[in-house]
């Protein structure tokens, strides 16, 4: 826990790799799990004299986000030439962008410490491409001890990096930055935010001063992070860090830093690098990217509605507590899923996110989820509720219907006209049942009497379980009201 006299500032560079077939500036397919440097040409290596062309699609999936985000799209920008030099980069250099990025402003809201919800700005998104993997320690009879392998399937793979503003205060936020952030870019489809992947990774810039001033803390980054509870492990290490050395009268040294997930802490880096150190110029290659303003009005009106809103209208039309609501949003499939069967049974809206939320998502993973692969298709869901609304099964059938409809079938009418589950409404029979059961329970009908009214839904199960489980709930509860409260 931070002193109250200090305070934490925190701003994210947040890599997306976007969704696109191929990479940023050649025909190279962009994969995962290949064979080592088997997704490569002339281009994404570094040859001399090949040519890179930009990816239509990195411009409109980059567009996609920077709108979503609410920036300013840029018509005109430009590529830059990152340079340095590592292994895994061939060309020397990262074709990215500086001065002329795609996007300016935008922002994401986050949930702060007091619960309230606050924007974080954002500064820019640029398009860049990435660079290869460079495998240390790698294990095999042929690899010699100490050697660092290199794949590069992966360079040249199209990015949009966001840039925000130093407006985080905390590691909770940062995490929730990037949750909010994830369900995004997956939500209006510019990438799968699989940070296991790499396809989102995050470097976290974190400072520590004086709470209440304006002047910035000596500001360490700390690199490729991820996962997002690692992000929020690592600033909230960091940042006690920091603390501590303020504390003791030492000034924080402006380097990187790397996450050690193992001990829950970050270590030495290199030195903090400035924008000179990279010797960016124009790069010759490529002429300035010019986006459309019709084309870009197109991008816009395609998107989705966005997850906020949409949480906001399933509170405000359907009456779901703001809670479900998020998590029936936590998707844009699920959600999808769960309108599909609210249009077909309006009148119960909420009966209907009674069993997304209860039975359908206990059986369905995060990949699941991500997809909407659903165990029971929504129309079974609606019909399956509609039924109990209109007296045809109990929920307790309702439960046995949909075990079945989960193992492959697909109709729930079907399911009870064929195993004769329509519910029991007769009174006759159920008084039958509640009368033999009554006879044979003076015991327990006694002890009801005498004030232990638990007793009652033993006698609920009793009458139920006589009755196959067909009688009407409701009816049951009546007859056996009408029997003990005599």
């Amino acid at each position: 826990m931070l002193p109250h006299d200090l305070e934490a500032v925190i701003g994210l560079e947040v890599h997306v790799q976007l969704r696109t077939r191929t990479k940023a500036f050649c025909a190279c397919p962009v994969v995962f799990a290949a064979a080592p440097n088997s997704a490569v040409c002339p281009v994404c290596l570094g040859y001399p004299g090949a040519l890179p062309v930009p990816n239509r699609e990195m411009a409109l999936l980059g567009a996609r986000l920077a709108i979503a985000t609410g920036c300013d799209v840029h018509a005109r920008s430009a590529f830059a030439r990152k340079s340095y030099f590592y292994p895994d980069l061939p060309k020397g250099y990262q074709i990215t962008q500086l001065d002329r990025p795609l996007a300016t402003g935008g922002r994401v809201d986050v949930r702060a410490a007091d619960g309230s919800t606050r924007s974080v700005r954002l500064r820019r998104i640029h398009l860049e491409e990435d660079a290869g993997k460079s495998i240390h320690d790698a294990e095999g009879d042929d690899v010699p001890p100490g050697v660092t392998l290199v794949d590069l399937n992966r360079a040249g793979t199209p990015l949009a990096e966001i840039v925000t503003e130093p407006d985080l205060r905390a590691p909770a936020e940062a995490s929730d930055f990037l949750s909010r952030l994830r369900r995004l870019v997956r939500w209006i489809g510019v990438s799968d935010g699989n940070m296991e992947a790499g396809s989102l990774r995050c470097d976290a810039n974190v400072s520590v001063r004086p709470a209440g001033t304006e002047t910035l803390g000596t500001k360490v980054e700390i690199k490729n992070l991820n996962s997002i509870t690692h992000v929020r492990m690592a600033l909230e290490h960091e940042v006690a860090r920091q603390a501590g050395v303020l504390r003791a009268g030492g000034a924080v040294a402006a380097e990187s830093r790397l996450f050690d997930p193992a001990s829950g802490t970050t270590r030495p880096m290199r030195g903090k690098e400035e924008t000179e150190d990279y010797r960016y110029f124009p790069d010759p290659d490529l002429g300035p990217l010019v986006l459309d303003e019709a084309w870009l009005e197109e991008v816009a009106a395609s998107l989705p509605e966005p997850p906020e809103a949409r949480e906001a209208r399933f509170v405000a039309e359907l009456g779901l507590s703001p809670a479900d609501a998020a998590t029936l949003c936590a998707t844009r499939p699920l959600a999808d899923a769960f309108e599909e069967a609210v249009a077909l049974l309006p009148s119960n809206a909420r009966g209907v996110a009674a069993w997304f939320l209860g039975d359908l998502l206990a059986r369905m993973g995060d990949s699941d989820r991500q997809v909407g692969r659903l165990p029971v298709p929504p129309g079974e869901v609606a019909r399956l509720v509609a039924r109990i609304d209109d007296g045809t099964i109990s929920g307790r059938i309702a439960r046995e219907l949909f075990a079945l409809l989960c193992a492959g079938a697909r109709d729930v009418d079907g399911l009870i006209r064929e195993r004769g589950l329509v519910q029991v409404t007769d009174e006759t029979p159920i008084r039958a049942a509640v009368d033999a059961v009554l006879a044979a329970s003076e015991a327990q009908a006694a002890a009801y009497r005498g004030g232990k009214s638990s007793t009652f839904g033993w006698f609920v199960g009793q009458v139920m379980k006589a009755t196959g489980g067909k009688a009407s709930p409701a009816v049951v509860n009546r007859l056996l009201r009408e029997r003990l409260d005599a």
